[in-house]
């Protein structure tokens, strides 16, 4: 299969409801489900190599988390936070049927993941953190908060492609078809104009976070992955801003005790395009 099925299922928010959109790739009848979760500004189409490659193993499902791709934008700013994400991918479960699941999580998604992993009875079996862990560094907080939000249009998907690379170095060397791929799906058609999918207002619950609440949920974070019982794979970019080294050796030491992988040349954080970065990926995935 070269392209996925596009579903939505609804889900409850704090003013109704809001459709979200998921990516299928795969039998749709295979009991082996794999979720694929993106980052806090991308969308589930970041995941097509990852779902290519793993899609005649598993059922590949990579949802568009609210507020981003073909998923509904939320009438409450506030309900853009992972908690509520975390209740979303327990409804997108039920309409799976999905008793058990592998998840694959970039960055925010990767937060979801473990969030849903170290709820009692979770149903998360194998666990990829990709390039993130319960400490979030300042630097690239100050980073990502620069751009998350911003306003932009394009003429061309050419201009935007280049204008959105300018942030996006963090990923790693990608062939131009490569950024391409990656960036088209992130554009919708406004008249003469291309412009980005991802809802502006996710920017409003990231700046109000205060060094005291962010203290706070790193605690939190640490609870939930001193929780953690199933094999778990962390993934770094050697020249990540945002996952210290540190911290992934103490997410090597405690909890799950996480295998660790990085990536040279690669920042925050590594997009799962590239064949070595797969195959890490599926080795872990099917290994015994």
């Amino acid at each position: 299969m070269t392209e996925p099925r596009l579903n939505h299922v609804q889900c409850l928010d704090s003013r109704g409801l809001h459709r979200m959109a998921y990516w299928e790739w795969g039998d749709a009848a295979n009991a082996r489900v794999l979720v694929c979760a993106h980052g806090l500004s991308r969308q589930g189409r970041d995941f097509d190599a990852l779902a290519r490659a793993m899609s005649d193993h598993y059922r590949v499902v990579c949802p568009d988390v609210v507020g981003r791709g073909r998923s509904d934008w939320l009438a409450d700013p506030m309900g853009y936070g992972i908690a509520h994400y975390v209740a979303d991918m327990v409804t997108l479960l039920a309409r799976l049927d999905a008793r058990t699941m592998h998840w694959v999580g970039t960055s925010m998604g990767g937060l979801i993941g473990l969030g849903l992993a170290a709820l009692p009875n979770s149903p998360v079996q194998r666990l990829v953190l990709n390039d993130v862990g319960p400490v979030i560094e300042p630097a690239a907080i100050a980073r990502i908060g620069a751009y998350v939000g911003r306003v932009a249009q394009w003429k061309t998907l050419d201009e935007a492609a280049d204008d959105l690379w300018a942030i996006s170095t963090g990923f790693g060397p990608h062939t131009r078809e490569q950024w391409l791929a990656l960036t088209d799906p992130q554009l919708r058609r406004d008249g003469d104009w291309l412009k980005p999918r991802c809802d502006p207002a996710i920017a409003v619950p990231f700046k109000a976070i205060t060094p005291q609440m962010a203290a706070a949920g790193e605690a939190m974070l640490w609870q939930s992955y001193d929780r953690l019982t199933c094999p778990t794979l962390l993934l770094r970019g050697a020249e990540s801003d945002l996952l210290s080294p540190a911290t992934a050796r103490a997410m090597t030491e405690r909890g799950p005790r996480a295998q660790l992988v990085e990536f040279a040349g690669v920042g925050h954080a590594p997009m799962l395009v590239q064949p070595d970065q797969v195959e890490v990926v599926r080795n872990f995935l099917l290994s015994p």
